[in-house]
């Protein structure tokens, strides 16, 4: 929450305010800007070998401090400290992960015109970076950006949520060995995100978050003819087919669906079950929700914790309590719980249409509504029957399945009976409007690189093709 130019964090499990911290002045972001353009042209006198000792000392501070981390998200964000603690591992990895590749990713020789010629395609950093991240995590998301951003030889300008900047800044102090203003932390909500974006000494920007904000970066960075890198969320499908363990596919989709409290851009938002399982799965998936623990996310046994805000919460009620007033089931869940904080309940719905909000819009909030369909084919038809196309989640035995939802479902990622895992080595983005670009792997890299064609020819002689035609 911001006022009067303070960032006041709330506890989202007790509604209690954490810590207020000022937002960043114009001035301040002007003097941010230029350290930041100081220190690029610092970082790139380093050497690759160099660049990557600076990153795999970046990742054991990290993880010496990695229940120091996850006790702060947990306590700003909500989110379990199981999963907090993984997601340090996971920050930990991705600056490892682009230590390395970023020694060999230079540039390319592409095959000469002439055979005494030289071609050479150079990777050259862009300059000054800005990334905008959301709160889910708010580390991790930040490194899918930081890390390649650093690695390709840029300077980085780092705005987390304001409703999670206490684990950015922590993270800020621990990594060491960076020219100063090579990385710096500038804190506000959207007008000074908007006042980054617009910053004349920014480059390009990389962002993360809903495709309503994502639209007015992405026309700011056109008019300024900048490059934008954004990421704008989803309304992940999941595909059950009938050869599957009815027990596994629902605990599997329970996961995909309430991790983080369903807050997640890769959620899994629609569920689509072929009908010759969906009773049994629908019970599995009720039995397995009302089994979940809720509550304090700080304690060990806590599947699910709160979610981050009022509004948040408030938009999943919204979703449910459409869907029900139109006809759909509900089968578990559908209410809040506690006395304090923004928890709701795992939530299972039956009986929803495609022109239900909760079948179309991103609810992100623990919700599974169940689809029973008669074929594959109607599921990757309905899978691909909403603007996004981020995520998509499938459970076959049967490979000739795989191939047909491989090719047939329009998503920037599709996981085959292993829901939602990352992979550093691999690109992340999405189709439609689900966003522009790709983070993670090589494609995370050259996302923050400019491609410079150099073309050489030693002899310096008069060609056959110049002036004049006519002989």
């Amino acid at each position: 929450m911001t006022e009067n130019n303070i960032l006041r964090v709330t506890n989202p499990a007790t509604g209690e305010s954490i810590e207020e911290i000022p937002t960043t002045t114009r001035d301040e972001l002007n003097a941010v800007a230029e350290r930041a353009k100081r220190g690029f042209e610092e970082w790139r006198g380093f050497a690759g070998l160099d660049r990557a000792g600076v990153f795999h000392g970046i990742s054991r501070s990290l993880l010496d401090h990695q229940a120091e981390l996850a006790e702060i998200m947990t306590h700003e964000g909500g989110k379990p400290y199981i999963e907090n603690h993984d997601e340090v591992e996971w920050v930990a990895s991705c600056f490892d992960y682009y230590g390395e590749i970023a020694r060999d990713s230079v540039g390319y020789l592409p095959a000469p015109i002439e055979p005494q010629q030289l071609a050479m395609v150079i990777k050259e950093p862009i300059g000054t970076v800005a990334c905008i991240v959301p709160w889910n995590y708010p580390l991790l998301l930040a490194a899918w950006k930081v890390a390649p951003a650093l690695a390709a030889g840029n300077a980085v300008i780092l705005k987390p949520s304001e409703e999670t900047p206490l684990a950015t800044r922590r993270m800020a102090e621990l990594i060491e060995d960076l020219p100063d203003g090579l990385l710096q932390v500038v804190y506000g909500a959207g007008d000074v995100g908007d006042a980054l974006v617009r910053h004349p000494g920014v480059d390009m920007v990389a962002f993360t978050g809903s495709q309503e904000t994502g639209r007015k970066v992405g026309v700011t960075a056109a008019e300024r003819l900048m490059r934008a890198n954004l990421e704008l969320g989803g309304k992940d499908p999941f595909i059950i087919c009938d050869d599957v363990d009815v027990e596994i596919a629902a605990q599997g989709a329970v996961w995909a669906a309430c991790l983080n409290a369903g807050q997640v851009c890769t959620s899994s938002e629609r569920f689509y079950v072929e009908k010759g399982i969906a009773s049994d799965f629908i019970e599995a998936s009720r039995e397995f929700v009302e089994s979940l623990n809720i509550g304090d996310p700080m304690e060990e046994a806590t599947d699910i914790g709160p979610m981050i805000n009022g509004p948040g919460r408030d938009k999943v009620e919204r979703h449910v309590g459409e869907a029900v007033e139109k006809g759909a089931k509900l089968v578990a869940g559908g209410e809040r719980w506690g006395e304090r904080g923004f928890y709701y309940r795992p939530t299972v719905l039956t009986g929803v249409t495609p022109s239900m909000t909760v079948m179309r819009d991103e609810t992100f909030g623990p919700v599974v509504p169940i689809v029973e369909v008669d074929s594959l084919d109607e599921a990757i038809e309905q899978a691909n029957s909403v603007p996004f196309g981020l995520g998509a989640n499938v459970y076959t035995r049967d490979f000739e399945k795989m191939l047909r939802c491989m090719r047939g479902i329009r998503a920037g990622t599709v996981w085959i009976n292993d829901p939602l895992t990352d992979n550093d080595a691999a690109p992340f983005g999405g189709h439609g409007g689900s966003g522009i670009g790709r983070e993670l792997g090589r494609e995370g890299l050259e996302a923050f690189q400019e491609s410079k064609h150099v073309h050489i020819d030693p002899q310096v002689e008069k060609k056959e093709w110049w002036y004049p035609y006519g002989g």
